[in-house]
């Protein structure tokens, strides 16, 4: 088949693919990234109660955190699909982790998505997570739409939230609506578009929808709620906004170059409602993406998609495994066939499921911009594109080289295949890395592995004795950098292919039988570089043969 297929819109889809908005929510740790996500669902209709993140014993628990190791801590480290229905349009947000040592997961999350929200604490401002995960959207080119949260606690001036927007991020920012003060003073937000004034009132938990009055800035209840000198600062800011900020250009946010800010608080409800309205009325239905050179029109009749997730035992009962697919373009159709272009080989799509977090339910039929779960041992690994073609093949996936590395030990030989088992299902997920040591004289039951962070480790091994009953010891190994080598001439895989070694290195392969050395400190690997001119060392993995 054509790739030219690909290019042809069909009407009937595109009515589809017009109504889809896909989007991450991104912040720092504890910025109210989960509680704002709540808060979509709250406002989507997809809950009556919302949870809290710092849920008492006797609330519920966060419902886009599912792994009991979230629900211990109250953080997230997982990424999670949730989709709704609002105003006409089909809703996929994906609930990222927030803590950095799961920013891999957080960047392949982010190939999936047509725009971002950020999330930040109106008390901090930008801090260094938000910063590393704002700059990973502007390399794609990805629309951001900015949350000042928790302006029911004490926050910073507003007009410094935003110079630091553009100051440290490089970004014009462009405020939507406009806080009336802040902590115990927090009586609301101005609405620049419309000119109207939305009152704040708290609720018990920040449980429901939270009441709204509306009004215009000069009207006499404005001025009874609002103290004197929090009224006469907010009518001077709004003035200087007028004069000197940035001016309003939807063609400048949809190519990332200005950000819409939004004040409120998710924990309470304020202000989420106007940021969910406004944005899917300035977000980006699905756009076309390329495989190499050619364009994947989403509209088109062919489909396609990319995995971009996977992950085991979402439902430990049933011990299943989900791979997660951002559809491309096309219609997708339970029990339809198509081509895994890595394999080549036909995959039946049997077992396709919609969650909302533990919850699922069976989806007969999605579109581009959709997120689709397919439940069960198919052959598929992150990055895998499916499509009704043999020749479409997307390069969406980053990679990145592990900085933390320790050995995981089965305590228990009477286990050994509860261990075996379950390690290589959570490996499949690329939290952390399999290596062989070359020459080693361990045993199977001892595994050298690499992620970028150590609290990835201690998740697996959680995971591993909650999930499998696996019972496990970690012990911390001395490498901290890893390259993969590959000589200029050769068989790069013949096992006789051996570089020069510096001090403390070590040679190992990965799952795909590269070579990879291992450095436990910086001038080690530059000596190692030096010493080896004939080899090509890469800090990037390489793609399976």
């Amino acid at each position: 088949m054509s790739l030219t297929a690909y290019a042809t819109p069909s009407p009937a889809l595109q009515k589809e693919v017009n109504r889809r908005r896909s989007f991450a929510i991104i912040s720092h740790p504890d910025a109210g990234k989960t509680t704002l996500t709540e808060k979509f669902l709250l406002y989507g209709g997809a809950l009556n109660l919302a949870g809290s993140v710092t849920a008492r014993k006797n609330q519920r628990s966060t419902t886009s955190d599912w792994m009991e190791l979230e629900k211990q801590r109250g953080i997230s480290v997982s990424s999670t699909v949730l989709q709704f229905e609002y105003k006409d349009c089909v809703v996929n947000i994906l609930d990222t982790p927030g803590h950095k040592d799961f920013s891999e997961d957080t960047y392949r999350v982010l190939t999936a998505v047509d725009a971002a929200v950020m999330v930040v604490d109106a008390g901090k401002g930008i801090e260094a997570q938000t910063r590393k995960l704002f700059e990973v959207c502007r390399r794609r080119g990805v629309p951001i739409f900015t949350f000042m949260n928790k302006l029911d606690r004490p926050a910073r001036p507003t007009l410094d939230l935003l110079d630091e927007l553009e100051s440290v991020l490089g970004i014009a920012a462009f405020p939507v609506n406009w806080p009336l003060g802040d902590g115990p003073r927090f009586k609301g937000v101005y609405d620049r578009e419309n000119k109207k004034v939305h009152l704040f009132e708290r609720t018990v938990h920040g449980s429901f929808r939270a009441p709204v009055n509306v009004s215009g800035i000069e009207d006499q209840s404005v001025k009874d709620t609002v103290d004197e000198i929090t009224y006469d600062q907010v009518c001077d800011e709004l003035e200087l906004l007028e004069g000197a900020g940035a001016d309003f250009d939807v063609k400048e946010v949809l190519a990332g170059k200005l950000t819409p800010v939004f004040f409120g608080s998710a924990a309470n409800n304020f202000g989420v409602q106007l940021l969910l309205d406004r944005f899917l009325e300035l977000s980006p239905p699905p756009i076309p993406r390329k495989s190499d050179d050619q364009p994947i029109n989403p509209a088109s009749k062919e489909f396609s998609a990319f995995v971009f997730k996977i992950q085991a035992n979402m439902n430990p009962k049933h011990r299943d495994r989900i791979a997660f697919i951002r559809i491309v373009s096309g219609q997708f159709e339970r029990d339809m066939n198509v081509i895994n272009t890595r394999t080549g080989e036909n995959v039946r799509l049997a077992n396709s499921q919609r969650l909302f977090a533990r919850d699922r339910e069976t989806v007969d039929d999605a579109f581009a911009g959709d997120v689709v779960g397919l439940v069960g041992n198919y052959d598929l690994l992150i990055g895998d594109t499916l499509a009704t073609s043999k020749d479409v093949k997307f390069d969406e996936i980053p990679r990145f080289p592990p900085e933390c590395f320790s050995y995981l030990t089965n305590k228990s030989t009477a286990k050994y295949k509860r261990f075996q088992s379950g390690l290589s299902q959570l490996l499949k997920e690329g939290v952390a890395s399999e290596f062989t040591p070359l020459d080693s004289t361990g045993t199977s039951s001892r595994v050298l592995l690499g992620a970028v962070g150590p609290l990835q480790f201690e998740v697996l091994q959680h995971r591993l004795d909650g999930e499998y009953a696996a019972d496990t010891r970690l012990e911390p190994a001395d490498w901290s950098i890893a390259r993969w080598l590959k000589p200029l001439e050769g068989d790069p895989q013949a096992p006789e292919a051996r570089p020069d070694l510096s001090l403390g290195t070590m040679l190992a392969r990965d799952s795909n039988n590269w070579l990879v050395a291992l450095f436990p400190h910086d001038w080690a690997m530059k000596t190692f570089v030096e010493k080896n001119t004939n080899w090509e060392i890469s800090e990037q993995p390489f793609p399976p043969i």
